[in-house]
């Protein structure tokens, strides 16, 4: 009798230790591997720069989820491993929020409003929730103040009326793009004397392109006449071939004279073009550049691990010149003035994305070769290190523990002063905007020349 009891008692305690172990393991090597499962590439490119993995699945490299080191996480770590940048104006030195009222938004771009003093325009994507399926897509506009430590709408933000474009380039796997509507993942920013807006939006060279127009269109901008300048109707940006199906992040740039470029890409190579005012292009001028541009990145552009790791460029350009407003001999050259934009090391591990900003300066005459960057990314004061701030959702309900930093996504920067638009100082104050975790917009104001501390110089032996 005893022996036909534990029979039994093996019988169900057999397959209950295997199920029981393979769910384990299983658990384990989900932890621990790395993850590319990305869903449909065709749907995520319509995501914001925040969601899309770059990568489809199936990547198996190993990656340290462990930037502080396994048991540490303290102000020592992040100053050997970061820049860390402080708020010039917060009590406790951290960045604020950015706020639209009741509407959720991502992808934040603030200037300093043209005519009313501590008042700045704010711009950002409306952000809808992950199971709504509208293919609508709009940009949130306001005017906002410092409130209670935040950035906020003085009023209900209004939908910033920029036009559907339309094109016939979206056919097969791509067709999705077709119905597009509305513009997406704009950018907000000061040229060198007017404000502009470039987003992505259905193209007729490509499938999904990049377009411009000027921003004082859009809103009440009561104190300019426009008159007959460029881009009064959304106009598209065009690219040295070869183009891409679906193009993102460009940004534009202005020489010393003035001239108007469009920068495509940073990496594996930067490709940029000087820009006409309807929207056509001469050739690139990178492999200008490409000698000593190749070199200063061999040196100091961040390393990319596997295909669930990317660069690319992340916000508009500013001119800045590297000496300080304050001081008497301080006067804007070729030696000291440069176009400086952010990058981003983006990587795509468990599910999260992690962005590692860092800077990039070029010259301001042709062929704009590199002349420095960041040899460490920038951290910005209050993200959240491993451990802390954990991102919600079912996606990471299974980890044992949060290794991952906080995924903070720069997407534009300005200057906070009230009249500053493209160029400034090293002692002047700078935006420099973000969106955290897909849930909130936010920013930071600080000196300039923080960003640039431990900057690797293209020159330096």
């Amino acid at each position: 009798m005893l022996v036909k009891s534990s029979r039994r008692l093996l019988l169900v305690v057999v397959p209950l230790f295997f199920v029981t172990t393979c769910i384990f393991i299983f658990h384990q090597f989900r932890s621990s591997r790395v993850s590319g499962q990305a869903g449909s590439w065709t749907s995520d490119l319509l995501k914001t720069d925040s969601q899309n993995p770059e990568a489809a699945a199936g990547g198996q490299e190993q990656v340290s989820l462990f930037p502080f080191g396994k048991h540490g996480n303290s102000q020592e770590d992040i100053s050997d491993k970061y820049v860390e940048v402080f708020s010039a104006s917060t009590k406790n030195k951290q960045y604020f929020l950015v706020e639209f009222g009741n509407e959720k938004a991502i992808n934040p771009n603030i200037i300093p409003h043209p005519t009313r003093p501590e008042a700045w325009i704010i711009v950002a994507q409306q952000h809808r929730d992950k199971d709504d399926k509208s293919i609508w897509f709009s940009e949130l506009v306001c005017e906002a103040r410092f409130k209670r430590g935040r950035l906020s709408c003085n009023k209900p933000p209004k939908i910033l009326p920029i036009a559907v474009t339309a094109g016939d380039k979206c056919v097969d796997d791509l067709s999705y793009f077709s119905f597009n509507v509305g513009p997406h993942d704009a950018r907000v920013f000061y040229g060198p004397t007017s404000p502009f807006v470039v987003f992505g939006s259905n193209s007729g060279y490509t499938c999904f392109g990049q377009w411009i127009q000027d921003f004082r269109v859009l809103v009440d901008w009561q104190h300019e006449t426009i008159g007959g300048g460029p881009y009064r109707l959304a106009t598209e940006l065009q690219r040295p071939p070869p183009m891409s199906l679906v193009e993102k992040n460009w940004f534009l740039f202005w020489d010393k004279n003035g001239d108007a470029y469009v920068h495509y890409d940073a990496w594996p190579n930067r490709v940029y073009a000087k820009q006409e005012k309807d929207g056509s292009v001469g050739g690139d001028l990178a492999h200008l550049a490409r000698n000593n541009d190749e070199k200063c990145m061999q040196r100091f552009m961040p390393k990319v691990e596997g295909h669930l790791e990317s660069i690319h460029q992340a916000t508009n350009s500013l001119s800045i010149t590297l000496c300080k407003r304050s001081d008497v001999g301080c006067e804007p050259n070729d030696e000291n003035t440069y176009i400086m934009a952010i990058i981003q090391h983006k990587s795509y591990y468990s599910f999260h994305s992690v962005y590692e900003p860092y800077v990039m300066l070029f010259k301001r005459t042709a062929p704009f070769e590199l002349h420095a960057l960041s040899s460490k990314p920038i951290w910005i004061h209050g993200r959240g290190k491993p451990g802390e701030k954990r991102p919600k959702g079912p996606e990471f309900e299974s980890l044992d523990s949060w290794n991952q930093t906080e995924m903070f996504y720069v997407t534009s920067m300005s200057w906070k002063a009230q009249g500053q638009k493209y160029h400034g100082y090293s002692d002047d104050v700078v935006f420099i905007n973000f969106g955290i975790e897909d849930s909130k917009t936010a920013s930071i104001d600080v000196v300039a020349g923080d960003l640039l501390k431990d900057i690797g110089v293209c020159s330096s032996p």
